[in-house]
């Protein structure tokens, strides 16, 4: 029972954050800020799974560095898109 609990918040703020990204596509920001929170909640679901096994945390440091990086990636195309076309918006933005 008590593993129910432990699993059962993270996962339905995983699927909460899944539906916000999906549903909100209008800027570039909103959409970042919706994967770094569909990536905390999967750090924790990871953090849970360690602990329950007993292993050492070296993994979840190694997941920790490459979201910062997906982040610090994120945050660079968002500076380089507003510099080139004044906003965030996904209808102002066209490949060709």
């Amino acid at each position: 029972m008590i593993m129910i609990l432990y699993w059962s918040l993270p996962l339905i703020l995983f699927i909460l954050g899944l539906f916000c990204f999906v549903s909100n596509r209008k800027h570039l920001l909103s959409m970042l800020l919706n994967l770094e929170f569909i990536v905390l909640m999967l750090f924790f679901m990871l953090f849970i799974y360690l602990n329950m096994l007993n292993y050492e945390s070296y993994f979840s440091m190694m997941f920790l560095t490459f979201s910062v990086c997906e982040g610090a990636l994120g945050l660079s195309i968002l500076v380089s898109m507003i510099r080139t076309h004044g906003n965030d918006y996904f209808q102002s933005f066209s490949i060709m």
